[in-house]
């Protein structure tokens, strides 16, 4: 579903991303991990087509980004890092302003996808609250509603847990476990724990260049007896 070829992008005299290649089947969830700079959000904006590569490129189903983003886009859902939401809308008016802009312009199947929206990510209790009167938390919700709004086949997710209480940590895992069969997802976090919970694989960038990619397991076979947070510093140790 998602084919990563030879990425590279430069800001300044800075690399940041520096010939990353992979793909993700559907089913996978791929834990997409590295030290603050090293390259993963940039990552993330080269394959949602937000950022253009210096060179290389990225397919999403088959259709290749520099050919065709708005394709792309049609295909994934994106929760970028402090998704950006319109404070003055209601949850309610910005879910069905995001449905009208991904092509539902029949007012039933707009209000269709926003219910399912608002229920998935337990947003019906301020579904008519206005987003700027949201904790951190909620808001976070709102912008993982907006990327499962249109049920894409790929979903890019940018830090999906943070500013979430513990319950609702578990309640977002559970609920991108649970669409994983249908979906291929990649999830940037820097709670490891996580990555044990969820991923069935896990790919580590240290200084825009890939180090690692395997299974959870094998990550923690590299060491045994230490424990995955002990692992990623070995990996990464020069960025610290």
């Amino acid at each position: 579903m998602i084919e990563v070829k030879a990425l590279v992008k430069t800001y300044g005299s800075k690399r940041a991303v520096d010939g990353v290649s992979f793909s993700v089947k559907r089913g996978e969830i791929l834990g997409f991990l590295g030290p603050n700079g090293a390259g993963k959000s940039t990552t993330m904006k080269m394959i949602t087509g937000f950022v253009r590569p210096d060179s290389g490129t990225a397919l999403v189903d088959g259709i290749d980004v520099l050919k065709d983003p708005v394709a792309v886009k049609r295909k994934l859902g994106y929760l970028p890092e402090n998704a950006p939401a319109y404070p003055e809308m209601t949850v309610e008016e910005f879910l069905g302003f995001i449905a009208e802009v991904r092509g539902f312009r029949d007012a039933a199947a707009r209000r269709a996808h926003v219910e399912r929206a608002v229920t998935l990510t337990h947003l019906v209790t301020v579904r008519r609250q206005t987003i700027d009167t949201l904790s951190k938390g909620y808001k976070q919700r709102v912008g993982f509603a907006q990327a499962l709004l249109h049920d894409p086949p790929v979903l890019i997710l940018d830090e999906p847990t943070d500013g979430l209480d513990p319950n609702q940590k578990n309640e977002v895992r559970h609920l991108i476990k649970n669409m994983a069969a249908e979906k291929a997802v990649v999830l940037s976090t820097h709670i490891l724990e996580e990555v044990e919970a969820i991923c069935t694989r896990v790919i580590i960038i240290s200084r825009g260049k890939l180090v690692a990619d395997e299974s959870p397991a094998k990550l923690l076979a590299r060491q045994p007896g230490a424990r995955m947070d002990e692992i990623f510093r070995s990996l990464t140790q020069s960025d610290l």
